[in-house]
């Protein structure tokens, strides 16, 4: 075992050992180079055909046709070309989306600027669990709405829509239905054959591949989704994403959906052994609360409040452990987690909140490590904290029931 620990898997991911050394291969001279829409020499077409062989990868993985996948530069810019370009393809149609208040910011600002330019948002609470119930969403739709965007798997709490519940209600009301699936693709299954999911954002570095690339899922049966560019020149991805394919990241994205789609059963048991390991420890700690669902629940991610710490402070006491107080585009701002507010959570406990997050390539040695590292960080942090005194104070106890509704 090595130090520091990682236990961040949810802001990024290594690229696997076999994802890099395809990616190599496509860089150099002395490997496939070419633009893929130089369609006059075989550098090109050699290049074309490993873009194809990728995309055919990523669609398998989703059960998709190779049509409907678009690369992009990730999950952000698959949000954007989404959500604006729906809304402005069908500008006539109607003007209102739906989100949910949990959703990541790569989704909440796009909204935002949806309402900038005209469009009415409607801003879904979910449950104190995280869930948004099917019914919930049914009641926010309106006459003019066009599109529903929500996430499959919460970057921060780990909980897991019920994406069939939630698909069923938009296909019966001929709604379009976006999923930003950045944090549960390659993890969880998902079959747009089976889910009438129309659009569906993928990020390559949130699965063991590399940054900068991501695809974006675009339904054409049996009814085809019709969107705006955001970006316009070559033409290239069918008019829909322009600019010259990076083929190198290309072909790592479609390897690490390939080993994705091969390992994911296994995988994720491993990876659920594991959490169950780490949360069992941490509760017998005392004082330690669960933020989202106990089952619906990517197995990778486990965001826990410690009473009377501060996750800052918990965080600079085990700086041999890499891990979060909340979203890694979020880290360096300094208000409470917008996801646990959503939920219910008081400053105090959003505060305190600290996200595990798990992967391919944790150990049980180091859970074992995290957990007595943490442990004694805590009972030491608590010892210090005359906050954790009147916590735990007869009237500390039942100022905390009267807050957690107990």
């Amino acid at each position: 075992m090595r130090l520091p620990i990682y236990l961040d898997y949810a802001a990024t991911t290594p690229v696997d050992p076999q994802v890099a050394r395809v990616l190599s291969q496509y860089l150099t001279q002395d490997g496939v180079f070419g633009n893929p829409s130089s369609s006059t020499h075989a550098f090109g077409h050699d290049a074309a055909r490993a873009v194809a062989i990728a995309r055919e990868r990523v669609a398998a993985l989703l059960g998709a046709a190779t049509r409907e996948i678009v690369w992009t530069s990730g999950a952000t810019e698959s949000n954007n070309l989404a959500i604006r370009g729906v809304m402005r393809a069908c500008a006539r149609r109607g003007r209102h989306l739906i989100t949910a208040k949990t959703e990541h910011k790569a989704v909440l600002d796009v909204c935002r600027q949806m309402e900038r330019e005209g469009c009415t948002v409607t801003w879904l609470d979910p449950d104190p669990d995280g869930l948004i119930p099917p019914e919930r969403l049914a009641a926010a739709l309106r006459p003019d709405t066009v599109l529903v965007s929500l996430m499959h798997v919460n970057n921060e709490t780990g909980v897991a829509q019920d994406l069939a519940a939630l698909a069923d209600v938009t296909r019966r009301h001929e709604v379009w239905l976006h999923v930003d699936a950045a944090q549960s693709a390659g993890k969880l299954p998902i079959d747009v054959c089976k889910l009438p999911i129309d659009l569906l954002s993928l990020s390559a570095h949130k699965l063991y591949g590399p940054k900068g690339i991501g695809a974006l899922y675009v339904r054409q049966h049996p009814r085809r989704v019709r969107l705006e560019p955001l970006l316009y020149g070559g033409g290239q991805e069918w008019g829909l994403r322009a600019g010259t394919l990076p083929t190198h990241q290309i072909v790592a994205m479609g390897e690490a959906c390939h080993i994705a789609q091969a390992q994911m059963s296994s995988e994720q048991t491993h990876i659920r052994t594991l959490r169950d390991r780490l949360w069992r420890a941490l509760v017998a700690l005392g004082g330690v609360l669960l933020n989202g669902h106990p089952e619906h629940n990517l197995a990778g991610i486990l965001n826990v409040s410690f009473e009377g710490i501060a996750a800052e402070a918990l965080l600079a006491a085990i700086p041999d452990i890499a891990l979060s107080t909340g979203s890694a585009c979020t880290s360096a701002g300094s208000e409470p987690s917008h996801v646990l507010r959503a939920l219910g959570c008081d400053e105090y406990r959003a505060r305190g909140a600290v996200r595990f997050s798990l992967g391919r390539f944790t150990t049980t040695a180091e859970i074992d490590h995290c957990i007595e590292a943490v442990g004694a960080a805590v009972i030491r942090l608590r010892g210090l904290s005359p906050l954790w005194e009147s916590w735990t104070s007869p009237q500390g106890t039942v100022d905390r029931a009267m807050a957690h509704g107990t």
